[in-house]
C-alpha cells in the first residue's frame, strides 16, 4: 500500500500517565514499584518533551486495586500470549499507562526499565536486583519471593545541560560529586572522565536520587544534594515530585 494512503483514527485518551514495570522469565511476572515521570523540560509540565526530567516512586496514581488490575489484565496476559505465539519474553516489560476514570489504558510497551523511573524504583528496592535478573534469565523467577520494597518514597531529579532537548554545551567540568550523603545517590548518564575530571557529555547528565520517609522528605533531600553539584550550564526542574503531594493513596508498591 502506498505510504499515506490509509489513515487510522484513534480515540484521544485524557487522564494521568504513570509507569508500570514488571520483570518476567517468560512464564511468570513480578511487579516492580510504581512510578511517575515528568516528560516536559520546564516547570509546570511546559515546553517540549524530553527523555524524562525526573520521577518519583511510589505514585498515588496507581493504587493497590489498579495495580492488581494492570498486573493481571495487562502484564500477565501479554506475557502469556507472547509465550503462546512462540515469542517468549524474558526481562523487564515497561507499560506506559494512562489512567482515566480509574481504568488503565496502555499507551506503549518498552522492553526495558524506564529512565528516570528506574532510579527511584531501585532506591526503594529491598531485595537483591541481581537475584531477580538471574532468575529471569534462568526461568526460575517463581522460586523467589515477591520483590520487597522499603516503606519510603524516592525522587529522581535529572540534571541536564541548559538547552536540552535541543542544542547544549558539552565538556564542562562537574564539581561537587565527591560529597557523600546517606539519603541520596547520583546516577551518571551524559558524563565522561578526562584526565581525572568528570565532564558533561550529553543532554541529560546526572540523575540525583534521594529517599525519605515521606515524598516531601525525598524531594527536599534530592534538592539539597543538587545544590552541592555544579557546572556552568546546569539546569533542572524545580518541581519534580510535587504533583504527588496531593491526597495520599495507600499502596504497598
Amino acid at each position: 500500500m502506498r505510504s499515506g494512503a490509509r489513515i487510522i483514527l484513534e480515540e484521544r485518551i485524557d487522564g494521568v500517565e504513570a509507569s508500570y514495570i514488571a520483570i518476567s522469565d517468560g512464564t511468570v511476572a513480578y511487579p516492580m514499584a510504581t512510578s511517575q515521570d515528568h516528560k516536559r523540560v520546564y516547570d509546570g509540565d511546559r515546553g517540549p518533551n524530553t527523555g524524562g526530567m525526573g520521577a518519583y516512586s511510589p505514585t498515588g496514581v496507581i493504587d493497590d486495586t489498579l495495580a492488581q488490575d494492570i498486573q493481571k489484565n495487562v502484564i500477565e496476559k501479554t506475557i502469556s500470549c507472547m509465550k503462546k505465539e512462540g515469542t517468549t519474553f524474558c526481562g523487564f516489560l515497561y507499560a506506559g499507562i494512562m489512567v482515566k476514570d480509574g481504568k488503565p489504558f496502555v499507551l506503549e510497551f518498552n522492553a526495558r526499565m524506564g529512565d528516570p523511573e528506574c532510579q527511584p524504583i531501585l532506591m526503594r528496592m529491598d531485595s537483591d536486583l541481581v537475584d531477580y535478573i538471574q532468575a529471569s534469565i534462568d526461568g526460575t523467577l517463581s522460586s523467589l519471593p515477591k520483590i520487597s520494597w522499603k516503606r519510603q518514597s524516592a525522587v529522581c531529579v535529572v540534571l541536564a545541560s541548559k538547552g536540552y532537548p535541543e542544542s547544549y554545551p558539552k565538556n564542562e567540568e562537574i564539581l561537587g560529586l565527591d560529597v557523600q550523603d546517606s539519603n541520596s545517590y547520583v546516577f551518571h548518564a551524559g558524563t565522561k572522565r578526562v584526565d581525572g575530571k568528570v565532564l558533561t557529555n550529553g543532554g541529560r547528565v546526572l540523575g540525583v536520587t534521594a529517599t525519605g520517609d515521606t515524598l516531601q522528605d525525598a524531594i527536599s533531600n534530592a534538592y539539597v544534594r543538587i545544590e552541592k553539584i555544579n557546572w556552568p550550564s546546569k539546569y533542572c526542574r524545580t518541581d519534580i515530585g510535587k504533583k504527588g503531594l496531593g491526597p495520599s493513596v495507600d499502596s504497598d508498591m
